[in-house]
């Protein structure tokens, strides 16, 4: 029996460009040298990485980056503290600074502030690429947090300036900005967000509405891939998430469904094509 599935692509959906101008500088060399070293996974997608990889890059650890000398290493759309800089100077490593130019001008921001003696939160997640390289700009001083309930027991300076990862969600910032000028702090909040990110948000709201069922395409490692997720499963409950085509089951479909294909900023455009070319063999 056929399904006969009526599969549509959401045509914001895709990489941002941060992303396409680090891939493209990644493929350039590739296409000319054979190979390249990148520093972490060039992007939050293991598909795309595994492309990639097949092409040459070769990812490596900061680790790893200490033995490495006299070579090319990319730095991806995320961004890198400065001990990173410091360290490639001293290995004669040349480094291909890919960084995302939004990620670039935060960081810059972090550190006039830091330079100024300001106290700093930033809003972000634990141990993310983007997150370490804002840190590294204060020394590792700032205070880092995922959420308000982290800051519950934390004894917090009267005054400080709020900063944000960039992929992190406009309601939640402005939100934990409010709930803290409540609680008496003299806040100076920094919207840092990424408006490529944040507007899909409004997108991604009119066109799940439009579909019986919405597949969301993400790399379990993506920031921005659980909050845009998050958003589809509030305007359309019936949206699933999968990171590549075997992730998909015919029993999530019913005959004749109307099915909305969306995805992350670190989601590739051909992954999303794949799942359309199963969906439509259903």
């Amino acid at each position: 029996m056929s399904f006969n599935l009526q599969v549509t692509i959401d045509s914001d959906s895709g990489f941002c460009f941060g992303v396409v101008y680090a891939i493209d500088m990644a493929e350039d060399i590739l296409d000319n040298e054979g190979y390249l070293y990148c520093l972490g996974d060039i992007v939050h997608n293991d598909e795309e990485v595994l492309r990639l990889t097949a092409k040459g890059l070769r990812i490596i650890s900061h680790e790893e980056l200490k033995d490495l000398k006299n070579e090319k290493v990319l730095i991806r759309a995320h961004g890198e503290a400065p001990e990173t800089y410091k360290l490639a100077l001293k290995n004669n490593i040349t480094l291909i600074d890919a960084s995302c130019p939004v990620v670039l001008k935060l960081q810059n921001r972090i550190k006039t502030s830091y330079d100024a003696k300001e106290k700093i939160l930033i809003f972000g997640k634990h141990g993310h690429a983007e997150v370490i390289g804002l840190s590294g700009q204060t020394n590792n001083e700032a205070l880092v947090f995922k959420d308000i309930a982290e800051l519950e027991d934390v004894e917090l300076p009267h005054k400080f300036t709020l900063y944000s990862q960039t992929t992190k969600s406009t309601d939640k910032f402005y939100q934990i900005k409010d709930e803290l000028i409540s609680r008496g702090h003299d806040v100076k909040a920094n919207d840092t967000i990424c408006r490529q990110v944040s507007n899909r948000y409004d997108e991604l709201h009119k066109f799940v509405k439009e579909f019986d069922k919405i597949v969301f395409v993400s790399g379990l490692k993506s920031s921005n891939g659980k909050v845009l997720f998050d958003v589809c499963k509030q305007y359309n409950p019936n949206t699933y998430f999968v990171t590549n085509e075997n992730d998909l089951d015919i029993s999530m479909f019913n005959a004749n469904d109307k099915i909305g294909i969306c995805g992350a900023t670190s989601t590739p455009m051909w992954l999303m094509q794949k799942i359309k070319a199963v969906l439509e063999t259903f």
